[in-house]
């Protein structure tokens, strides 16, 4: 045999097979979820933010399910991006995809759980999101309408889609009412087994039809047109100075709508270890927001009352910064 003949037909050969083998061997590797399996994935995570930041499970699933396509989409692949959450105040990594925009700004995570913790602060954040968290956690429809109402999604129909999902697949098994939330005197610091989830119970609204919410195990409500510390007070039999006290203000000030209002003191720490700060926040939002002592958040960074952080600044929320 002449393999001087041989070999150069080999290579041809070789050449043309190994690239059509490797599409096939790169579609291997990835393994395409079905919803079934992202929702036995990613329940846990679901339901440890309803216990942390009062977002009913079943919502935060199915929103999931339809932004991240049961985390198939390449912004929840590459982005680890499962709610299509985008640039807006944002100082982390972040990644260009072609979406209503051609290279539109997403943000991008380091882990899913920091998707689904910044998705839930995305809502609380914003006042036009603020009447949700006046329904129970166990009403998932009408979260699904206030969304759309508040302008989520500009789908017509992404009400419907969320209850279809919801419903089909039965998320509503992991949601749990806010009289159980506050009972457990605590939030989850663990994520639970949802296997051993009990039937539901509806819970007894207040008298005053106004719904208790809980952040960092410390009970708070959003004001309403026309609360004043004195009406708050009386609602909930306490002294006036003890809600102006505990939310960091003055006795001058005047409550706005949507603000959020604790009904006891906050915490000497953090859930959360450390916080970037974004353009346009304050010590007091920061505090508020995670329910932290203000006084403990400036002497853990060892800053003078009255300061102000920087943007992209790290504040630690746990323990006391180093001396550098």
């Amino acid at each position: 045999m002449n393999l001087s003949l041989y070999f150069p037909k080999l290579l041809i050969n070789l050449a043309i097979l190994i690239p059509m083998c490797l599409p096939i061997s790169l579609e291997a590797q990835w393994h395409q979820m079905s919803k079934e399996e992202y929702i036995k994935n990613h329940r846990n995570l679901a339901i440890k933010e309803m216990y942390e930041n009062g977002i009913p499970a079943s919502i935060k699933l199915a929103q999931a399910i339809i932004e991240s396509g049961n985390g198939n989409s390449r912004l929840a692949r590459e982005a680890n991006n499962h709610f299509g959450v985008k640039c807006h105040g944002w100082n982390g990594d972040i990644i260009n995809i072609d979406d209503d925009v051609l290279q539109e700004c997403f943000r991008k995570y380091s882990d899913v759980e920091q998707s689904y913790r910044d998705h839930s602060l995305f809502l609380i954040s914003r006042p036009r999101y603020s009447q949700l968290f006046e329904l129970e956690t166990t009403d998932y429809a009408g979260w699904a309408n206030g969304l759309k109402q508040a302008g989520y999604a500009t789908n017509p129909r992404y009400a419907e889609i969320l209850i279809k999902t919801i419903e089909d697949f039965e998320l509503y098994q992991y949601d749990v009412s806010k009289s159980e939330i506050l009972a457990s005197g605590k939030q989850t610091e663990e994520p639970l087994d949802p296997d051993n989830i009990k039937d539901k119970t509806t819970s007894r609204p207040l008298a005053s039809n106004r719904t208790l919410l809980v952040n960092n195990g410390r009970k708070y409500i959003f004001a309403r047109k026309g609360d004043s510390f004195a009406s708050l007070a009386q609602e909930f039999n306490i002294y006036s100075f003890q809600i102006w006290r505990y939310n960091n203000l003055d006795k001058r000030d005047k409550l706005k709508e949507g603000d959020m209002v604790y009904l006891e003191k906050k915490r000497n720490k953090a859930a959360s270890p450390y916080h970037i700060v974004a353009r346009g926040e304050t010590m007091r939002a920061i505090s508020q927001h995670y329910g932290i002592k203000l006084k403990k958040l400036y002497w853990y960074n060892r800053m003078n009352h009255g300061d102000e952080p920087h943007v992209g600044q790290a504040l630690w929320m746990q323990q006391r910064k180093p001396i550098e």
